[in-house]
C-alpha cells in the first residue's frame, strides 16, 4: 500500500477514535452554555452524516465512514432528547419538536442506496432542513443565555459544522451531484470559517489555552484547505476524497475542543 494511503488511514482512525466520546461528558444538559454547545453540535452532525454517506457513495474510507455515520446518528438522537427536555420555553421546545420530524426524513434519506445519484440529491435537501432547525435551536438557546460567552460558544460550534459542510459538498461535487452549487457553497463556507476563526482568536474572553488550541486548528485548516483546493486539479479522485474526508475529521477534533473551552467559561 502507498505510504500516503497508510498515513491517511492512520489519521482517519485517530480522528475517529478522538471523536468516539464526542458529547459523552454529561448524560444531560448541565447549563445554558452546555445547551448551546450541544445544540450547535446538532448542526455539525447534520452535515457529518451526509459527508459519511457520500464517502460510502465514493467507496472511500468505507469502514470508517460507516462507523462515523452510525455514531453520529446515535449522538444526534441522544442530544435531541436532551435538548428538548431542557428547553426553557415552549418556543424552544417547539423547535425541537419540528427538528424531530425533519430528522426522521433525513434519517430515511441516510438509509437509501448510496449508488444512486438521485438519492444523493434527496439527502442534500433533507439535511438542509435539519441544519436550518438545528441552527434555529442554537440561536434560541444563545438568546436565552443573553451572555457574550454564549455567542462565542455558538460561533465556535458553528466552525465544527462548517468543517463538515465543506467536506460534504466537496464529496458531492466529485460524484458529481449539483457540482456548481456545491462549489459555491464551499466558497461561502470557507469565507465564513476564516472570518469566524479571527473573531474567536481576538475575542476578549479567549484564554491562552483557547488561543493555543486555535493555533492547532490553524495547522489542521492548512491541510484541509489545501485538500479542498485540489478539486479543480484532476488526479486520483479516491485519494482526493479520502484526504478531504480525513482532514475534515482532524479539523473537527480541534474545533470541538475550542467550543468546549468556550462553553466551560463562566456564563
Amino acid at each position: 500500500m502507498h505510504r500516503r494511503t497508510l498515513l491517511t488511514a492512520a489519521s482517519c482512525a485517530a480522528a475517529c477514535s478522538a471523536l468516539a466520546p464526542l458529547g459523552s461528558a454529561h448524560a444531560q444538559v448541565t447549563d445554558l452554555n452546555d445547551a448551546i454547545n450541544k445544540a450547535g453540535r446538532q448542526r455539525m452532525l447534520s452535515q457529518r452524516v451526509g459527508k459519511a454517506w457520500l464517502a460510502l457513495a465514493h467507496k472511500a474510507d468505507t469502514p470508517t465512514a460507516r462507523q462515523v455515520m452510525q455514531q453520529s446518528i446515535a449522538l444526534f438522537e441522544r442530544q435531541l432528547v436532551e435538548l428538548k427536555a431542557y428547553a426553557p420555553s415552549p418556543t424552544i421546545r417547539e423547535t425541537y419538536t419540528k427538528l424531530e420530524t425533519a430528522w426522521a426524513a433525513h434519517k430515511a434519506a441516510l438509509a437509501a442506496d448510496t449508488s444512486l445519484a438521485d438519492n444523493a440529491s434527496a439527502l442534500l435537501q433533507a439535511d438542509a432542513k435539519v441544519l436550518a432547525l438545528a441552527h434555529l435551536g442554537t440561536t434560541q438557546y444563545e438568546a436565552a443565555s443573553g451572555k457574550p460567552v454564549g455567542q462565542l460558544v455558538n460561533i465556535a460550534g458553528r466552525q465544527r459544522m462548517l468543517s463538515q459542510r465543506m467536506a460534504k459538498f466537496y464529496l458531492a461535487a466529485m460524484l458529481p451531484v449539483d457540482a456548481a452549487a456545491a462549489t459555491a457553497e464551499i466558497a461561502k463556507a470557507r469565507a465564513e470559517f476564516v472570518a469566524a476563526t479571527e473573531l474567536l482568536r481576538n475575542a476578549p474572553q479567549a484564554t491562552s489555552r483557547i488561543r493555543q488550541e486555535l493555533q492547532l486548528a490553524d495547522s489542521q485548516w492548512v491541510f484541509f484547505d489545501a485538500a479542498l483546493q485540489r478539486m479543480q486539479g484532476g488526479g486520483n479522485v479516491n485519494r482526493q476524497v479520502a484526504e478531504v474526508y480525513v482532514a475534515s475529521e482532524n479539523l473537527l477534533v480541534s474545533m470541538d475542543r475550542v467550543t468546549g473551552m468556550y462553553a466551560a467559561l463562566a456564563a
